[in-house]
């Protein structure tokens, strides 16, 4: 008995020595890295920018002959193209900026006068457009409504049935805009998009050098333009 005993003392001692070596030849358990987290790029709208744009308008243009009563109206219709440049900040997906906007126009347009045996012709030759913009942003896509003060610089002829001008004067005229936008991120510092801008010009008494009387005339203008942007500065923001 006492043999079995100290045998099973003995073994248990060896079986104790020799783990740590018997240990040692297990394989190691493989080692796996975590996943690295998912990064979702947000596109910033804060900055400055300069662009180009270009489209078409339309003036609504209606003549009244003071104290007589009115002539007639016509659309002044053609192209523009101009540039922009303004300044944008982002507060969450709110987006808030300023803007100066000038363009060339070919806006014209004319009609028979319902007193007179003449012609009388608008044309708007540029404009310019001084704003402010409040938008909501959908990382790159960016809607946004603006309004400010706008100047309009146009001539005024009257002409016979025959086409000879008879009197000829130019004006600038000062009113309002309200407008609204849709502009696409395609790049960090590229941006496209659309807009609608609506310009409304008070009545203005116009005097003719060499013809007696004063025409009053009012306008409003509607435009659509395609705008293209470049921001200064400015990259995707990463977010976890």
């Amino acid at each position: 008995m006492k043999k079995n005993l100290l045998l099973a003392a003995v073994s248990l001692i060896a079986l104790s020595a020799a783990a740590p070596a018997v240990a040692a030849d297990l394989a190691a358990r493989p080692y796996t890295k975590a996943p690295p987290a998912a990064i979702a790029a947000v596109y910033d709208w804060s900055g400055f920018y300069i662009g180009i744009n270009g489209g078409g308008g339309s003036a609504r243009t209606t003549w009244d002959f003071v104290g007589v009563g009115r002539e007639g109206s016509h659309d002044a219709t053609g192209g523009t193209v101009g540039g922009q440049i303004g300044y944008r900040w982002q507060s969450g997906q709110f987006v808030f900026g300023v803007e100066g906007q000038g363009n060339w126009a070919d806006f014209s347009g004319d009609n028979v006068s319902a007193l007179f045996a003449t012609r009388n012709r608008t044309k708007i030759d540029a404009f310019g457009l001084i704003t402010g913009q409040v938008g909501y942003a959908w990382n790159n896509v960016l809607l946004y409504v603006k309004g400010g003060a706008a100047v309009v610089s146009d001539k005024y002829e009257i002409s016979d049935l025959g086409g000879g001008l008879l009197a000829s004067t130019s004006d600038t005229r000062w009113g309002g805009t309200v407008g609204a936008g849709l502009e696409y991120g395609f790049a960090p510092n590229w941006s496209v998009g659309v807009e609608y801008n609506h310009i409304f010009l008070a009545d203005k008494d116009v005097t003719f050098a060499g013809f007696a009387g004063t025409e009053r005339i009012r306008q409003d203008v509607d435009m659509g333009l395609v705008r293209l942007n470049y921001k200064f500065g400015g990259m995707p923001i990463a977010r976890y």
